[in-house]
């Protein structure tokens, strides 16, 4: 079986997470791990008023969720998250394996390193182009070009 990592952000019901922050969002943990699931980060991403109410609320509390869980167990988790009073929209995808780890570090607040990049033969890489290294051009002299001012 794959096991793929997902990010999945929910809007929460603004009201329920404000009376219990700890409950609303202690199911997330709860419903990936019945579905077989491991959770790698998760975290309150901002609340803000809605562009349209969604279930009579005006206002959401974002949560941002990391995990890693087998693809054909998404579907089951899915269908948890819509039966949870509390969740008023979710949105799962599936992370770029090459990004995973950036992401992940990001949503837990840890530092992230950049990727360094090799040098060339010819100088360092800077983008796409070559930057020479440091020798010095040939230059022509006033005498070369026949242009002295004496």
């Amino acid at each position: 079986m794959a096991q793929n990592v997902y990010e999945c952000m929910f809007i929460f019901d603004s009201n329920a997470y404000a009376r219990d922050p700890g409950a609303v969002s202690g199911r997330i943990p709860k419903m990936i791990e019945k579905c077989g699931g491991e959770l790698l980060a998760s975290r309150l991403w901002f609340e803000q008023r809605l562009a349209f109410p969604i279930k009579g609320n005006r206002k959401g509390s974002y949560w941002l969720s990391f995990f890693r869980m087998e693809s054909e167990r998404v579907a089951e988790f899915n269908r948890e998250c819509q039966l949870d009073d509390s969740i008023l929209r979710h949105l799962t995808l599936k992370v770029d394996p090459r990004m995973a780890e950036i992401r992940i570090s990001q949503a837990s607040g840890e530092p992230v390193s950049a990727p360094s990049e090799p040098a060339t033969e010819a100088g360092d890489a800077v983008g796409d182009a070559v930057v020479p290294s440091e020798e010095p051009a040939v230059e022509a002299t006033a005498d070369a070009a026949g242009d002295s001012q004496a």
